[in-house]
């Protein structure tokens, strides 16, 4: 396992290693076969520059990869797509990328993604597909959209890689490559100089190696502080949804769910079965794409009607649903939104968090959705099926975190727990407890 942030700094401090190490171990790894794919830009020489480990930073110089879909002064930002290959430079940092660099963050590059973010799988016909770093038995699929920044942690190639979450787009990779994702409540942090999805659904933040990882990074991100909480497991009530989030779970995921919640219960959290009708009422609400579809239209009508022929025809087809959701739908939508919410903050009253499996399967081989139409139906199945659970957040406007939960020896699974919005530090210290208490076993 490789180490986190937090124990390297640790390291730092006591002088058994140096940031111009860690730097040189990091590009050595970004520039592996592990890492095929992952970065569409690299930057080693600023990197080596900026790895000096002031030790009041709390990125102490330390690696940290860039998704592709935020401005870095002096570079284009191409959201990996070649429909942007004349994108000017950026003039300024996006503000998460500004919040990194001055934590003492070492941008090592630019990560490979799903073209403009419209896809939990993670494949990319015009750069394509890294493979995941969490699974050594095929090429499987890293998850999207933050493809690269997935496997640039999980290879060790970044401790930190900035992505973002529109509908599990930091959790679905998180949990494919066996690494922590927290989506935090989006209005934490600042959207702007990122190549917007959905402007109602984007989240900016991070996967780390683990918990406290997540909680150092989110602090930065967010320029707050976590309130921290050592209370025991036993003082939190957990809800399980009995609708929707256990079905069809692969055999993998459903022994990794079973035996984390028997974990749990033997060290006593309170755990109860909760049904959430409401979440049946998902698949009608967004039937026509939802505010992805729309949103999406809107910043892309013009690029498609003069360079159309260029995007990922997946992509494509699913920005175009956009096109035909009328401003009465689109308003409607947003009503239908707020209502839902608050029937389900109703619901969830009482509760610290609810559990859930991040996903229903782990990372399906590259192969079974690579692009190319006769793999279509494939890739569609499986993109539904990443997103079902994670994409449940976005809609709540909530928060939520995936961390590891498999067995040595099993292909990565991801336990998810979450809740609504404003409920951060919370899942992140319950987070923190479960984490001690599965690495413990």
């Amino acid at each position: 396992m490789l180490p986190d942030l937090s124990a390297v700094r640790q390291s730092l401090r006591e002088g058994r290693t140096s940031a111009q190490d860690e730097i040189e171990r990091a590009i050595a790894v970004a520039q592996s076969p592990a890492c095929d794919r992952v970065f569409l830009q690299t930057q080693f020489d600023e990197a080596r520059a900026a790895a000096v480990a002031n030790l009041a930073q709390p990125l102490a110089g330390l690696a940290v990869s860039i998704k592709d879909l935020f401005d870095i002064a002096g570079q284009p930002t191409r959201a990996g797509s070649v429909v942007l290959d004349d994108a000017p430079t950026a003039l300024h940092d996006a503000p998460a990328v500004a919040r990194l660099r001055a934590a003492g963050g070492a941008l090592i590059g630019r990560t490979n993604m799903t073209e403009f973010a419209y896809s939990g799988v993670g494949t990319n016909p015009h750069y394509g597909t890294p493979a995941n770093g969490g699974a050594t038995d095929c090429p499987r699929i890293p998850g999207g959209s933050s493809s690269g920044a997935a496997v640039s942690v999980a290879t060790g190639a970044a401790f930190v890689g900035l992505g973002s979450d529109t509908g599990g787009s930091i959790r679905i990779p998180a949990a494919l490559n066996g690494l922590v994702g927290f989506k935090n409540t989006a209005r934490l942090v600042p959207c702007a100089g990122a190549i917007p999805l959905s402007t109602t659904m984007d989240t900016v933040c991070a996967m780390t190696r683990s918990v406290r990882d997540a909680i150092l990074v989110h602090e930065i991100l967010a320029a707050r502080r976590v309130t921290r909480s050592d209370a025991p497991l036993s003082s939190y009530r957990l809800a399980i949804s009995t609708t929707l989030m256990l079905d069809g779970l692969d055999a993998t995921v459903a022994q990794a769910w079973q035996r984390t919640v028997a974990r749990l219960h033997q060290a006593g959290a309170q755990i109860v079965e909760l049904p959430l009708p409401q979440l049946g009422e998902l698949d009608a609400m967004q039937a026509n794409g939802g505010f992805s579809a729309a949103e999406s239209y809107a910043w892309h009508r013009r690029l498609l009607q003069e360079r159309g022929d260029r995007y990922d025809p997946r992509v494509r087809a699913r920005i175009e649903r956009g096109a035909a959701i009328s401003a009465a739908d689109y308003i409607a939508l947003g009503e239908a939104r707020r209502d839902w919410i608050t029937r389900m903050e109703t619901t969830l009253q009482g509760f610290d968090a609810v559990l859930s499996p991040t996903l229903p399967i782990v990372a399906p081989p590259i192969a079974e959705v690579a692009p190319g139409a006769e793999r279509d139906a494939a890739f569609f199945r499986v993109n539904a099926q990443l997103l079902r659970n994670t994409s449940v957040v976005n809609m709540l406007d909530g928060c939520a975190i995936s961390l590891p939960c498999h067995a040595p020896g099993e292909l990565p699974v991801g336990l998810m727990l979450w809740h609504g919005p404003m409920r951060d530090d919370s899942i992140l210290n319950i987070a923190l407890q479960i984490q001690r208490l599965l690495e413990s076993q």
